[in-house]
């Protein structure tokens, strides 16, 4: 595997008329590696695109790691991490969020739509969530206006923002979800919705054995004896 933090190298074709003057260095975060390559590919034609990708990451620590060698102006963040989920890498990153000179700032990327989510990556100090759906690019848009200091949302998402933070209602803080990381969440919600051990390894390419010690720690986390149980728990707080 290449260096992490290691700029792409590909050739590209020669600078067209009227190609992007503006210039921002991006750091992908995703534990799938066809899908790195496909953004890079998409946006990281730095002479067309401006984005120059200078790293990259598969999971939380790695993440922390090439974030702070490279200090990138924008990290593009899977929710979904071993080692804790994006909003570990946010916590971790923290005081590089907060540098005056030179913020990194961060910008979910993720095939997840769920409430939690956004409302999670937000909480943690990230400039926007966009879906996985989003073509290349608005992506390349997107990733300058969070560079710019702007707040980038795809279009429904930004409800979910607006009603936990913008309303005097907002919901509070649920402590026991925020027991789970992001791994646990994701298994718990496809074992709410009826899915096998193996059918659940296979959609996030872990094993059974994994999976197994995910289910373990969330009962004993939750306080709850079974699956059923579990399944009641998740389904109360709408999260299947």
């Amino acid at each position: 595997m290449s260096d992490p933090t290691e700029a792409n190298t590909e050739p590209v074709e020669p600078t067209p008329a009227g190609a992007a003057e503006r210039h921002v260095r991006v750091v992908l975060v995703d534990d799938h590696r066809m899908f790195r390559t496909g953004v890079q590919a998409e946006i990281g034609r730095t002479e067309e695109t401006g984005v120059e990708v200078v790293g990259e990451a598969a999971d939380v620590d790695q993440a922390v790691t090439v974030i702070t060698a490279t200090r990138p102006e924008v990290v593009l963040l899977d929710v979904h991490l071993p080692g804790g989920g994006g909003v570990e890498v946010l916590r971790r990153c923290a005081p590089l969020m907060a540098d005056a000179e030179q913020p990194v700032r961060f910008l979910a990327l993720s095939v997840s739509d769920a409430a939690e989510d956004v409302i999670g990556v937000i909480r943690g100090g990230a400039r926007g969530y966009v879906t996985k759906t989003i073509t290349g690019t608005d992506l390349v848009d997107s990733v300058f206006r969070v560079q710019e200091g702007d707040a980038v949302f795809s279009p429904r998402l930004a409800g979910f923002v607006l009603d936990a933070f913008a309303s005097t209602d907002a919901p509070p803080v649920d402590e026991d979800l925020d027991r789970l990381t992001q791994r646990e969440r994701e298994v718990l919600r496809l074992i709410a919705r009826g899915y096998a051990y193996k059918e659940i390894a296979k959609q996030l390419f872990i094993s059974v054995k994994t999976v197994e010690s995910h289910v373990s720690a969330v009962l004993r986390k939750l306080q709850l004896s079974n699956r059923h149980e579990l399944t009641r728990w998740a389904t109360a707080r709408r999260l299947v």
